[in-house]
């Protein structure tokens, strides 16, 4: 039976669903939750284009996957429309499990558990209520199905999430410096031995790939003060723990009763609406910190930040925590909680557990690492490390 529904898209214009099953998953409740968590969560405090969604993100991730199907098959590589499908629903699904606020709060709203678990159990779920017939998407999630390089768009180091999370965070926030020629690289994707592999004239473009993914995470995703609203957001979740906030419904659960486990239903009610309410009921708390910490969210009046090459002088530490104590009339235990110090770390390129590789024409593969004058070579090794300080302003 004939079917085609068509989104508008702001970065690639029209995206078509020509699938039943696949309109049913997206205008499922847990798809649709997406709508609602923030793609880049606290970055909007310093790029105020950044309010897209998790479920832009995902419908835009599915439209270049789409894109890079129809490139291998007409490559003569053989893929079903039932793999076809599959691999479709599993990118859409790819980050259903995010709690709100995404990576901001993970492992501390909900602890011990990574987002892409929660995705499975929301898949599996998803399963159940679609009579079985996600089994093959579940399959190519994780990396069960015999066809690799289906995994690997999903999930890899030149996956298709990657490709659009970077245009789009970059369209949004407005940093250039994230653009890449993700159209030139899907039509240099091709597949040998079942592996994913890009085509020797789409070198550079892959390059170009990897160093906007370096300068993104140094310029938007870890920029010192997205960081320090990040790690204030997390504080906040400790400092209600600690001091017994109220809240309601799940989030009560999740803050005051640690341990208790909650069902995929009340995960999935979730979202950033619910954290930014207990937020702003707490700015008014009757706990110093706790309020401190929330009204600097709200009204984006944040701690002050500074990175540093190296560790942070304990010096310049106790300093800071004094003039706290002395401005708030608060214990030394207390300024802890505003003056802090930490670490973060991002690394170009995967040399252990991913790789991107190089088709030749001769037939020869390669690692990216290992073509002449490579720009992204084994000195890149290793994670690039900064250090940090925040502190009351």
């Amino acid at each position: 039976m004939y079917f085609r529904k068509i989104i508008n898209d702001p970065v690639y214009g029209f995206i078509t669903i020509d699938d039943e099953l696949v309109y049913q998953v997206i205008a499922h409740p847990y798809y649709q939750r997406l709508r609602r968590i923030n793609q880049m969560a606290m970055a909007y405090l310093v790029y105020p284009g950044a309010v897209h969604t998790r479920l832009h993100h995902s419908l835009g991730a599915y439209h270049l996957m789409c894109n890079a199907l129809n490139e291998l098959k007409s490559k003569g590589i053989e893929i079903t429309y039932e793999e076809e499908r599959a691999a479709k629903i599993a990118i859409l699904l790819h980050d259903v499990g995010h709690g709100p606020f995404s990576h901001a709060l993970e492992h501390i709203l909900i602890e011990g558990m990574h987002h892409e678990e929660i995705s499975l159990l929301i898949m599996e779920e998803l399963n159940r209520q679609f009579e079985g017939k996600l089994q093959l998407t579940l399959d190519i999630f994780t990396a069960k199905y015999h066809k690799k390089f289906l995994h690997q768009l999903i999930s890899g180091q030149l996956d298709v999430d990657r490709m659009d999370y970077l245009t789009r965070d970059s369209f949004f926030s407005g940093v250039n410096e994230g653009v890449i020629a993700y159209d030139r690289i899907l039509k240099m994707l091709t597949v040998q031995n079942g592996e994913l592999m890009v085509e020797e004239k789409g070198i550079y473009s892959i390059e170009k790939f990897l160093v906007a993914r370096r300068l993104m995470y140094w310029q938007v995703y870890l920029h010192k003060t997205v960081n320090c609203a990040e790690q204030m957001l997390r504080r906040i979740i400790k400092r209600a723990r600690q001091v017994k906030a109220p809240a309601p419904g799940t989030i009560h659960k999740l803050i005051n009763e640690p341990g208790t486990k909650i069902t995929i239903e009340e995960f999935c009610g979730l979202d950033d609406f619910d954290l930014h309410t207990v937020i702003k009921s707490w700015s008014n708390h009757e706990d110093k910190i706790l309020s401190v910490l929330c009204k600097g969210i709200i009204n984006r009046q944040l701690l002050k930040t500074k990175y540093f090459g190296e560790p942070v002088d304990n010096n310049l530490l106790q300093e800071k925590t004094k003039m706290a104590c002395e401005k708030l009339n608060i214990t030394e235990e207390e300024a802890g909680w505003l003056v802090f110090t930490g670490e973060a770390a991002s690394s170009t390129y995967n040399f252990e557990d991913e790789h991107i590789y190089i088709l030749f024409k001769d037939g020869t593969v390669k690692d990216i690492s290992e073509v002449d004058n490579a720009l992204i070579n084994q000195n890149m090794r290793g994670k690039v490390k900064k250090y940090y300080i925040c502190y009351l302003r």
